[in-house]
């Protein structure tokens, strides 16, 4: 195992326990702003897991899953904030 692996291998254990952290906080966020907060945490961590994952296992097909992660965390905090009263 080279270093670039074992740099992959570490990167992707921190984005592994940011997922777990937001997780966390998605399920006992006391508010709705809270569990948004987690979501996006979710969606940005997600896709770089997917992109490290790429990268370790030579799969480019795991960045379009990268780039639809990000879409779909993109479009469920507009609709949040926009169903949201003034």
């Amino acid at each position: 195992m080279g270093a670039i692996d074992l740099a992959l291998v570490a990167v992707a254990a921190v984005l592994v326990a940011c997922i777990v952290a937001g997780l966390w906080r998605g399920v006992r966020g006391p508010t709705a702003e809270d569990r948004l907060t987690a979501f996006v945490l979710l969606g940005t961590s997600g896709a770089a897991l997917f992109i490290v994952l790429a990268s370790a296992l030579d799969v480019p097909a795991l960045r379009d899953v990268a780039i639809t992660v990000v879409a779909l965390a993109t479009v469920a905090v507009v609709v949040y904030t926009r169903r949201q009263p003034r």
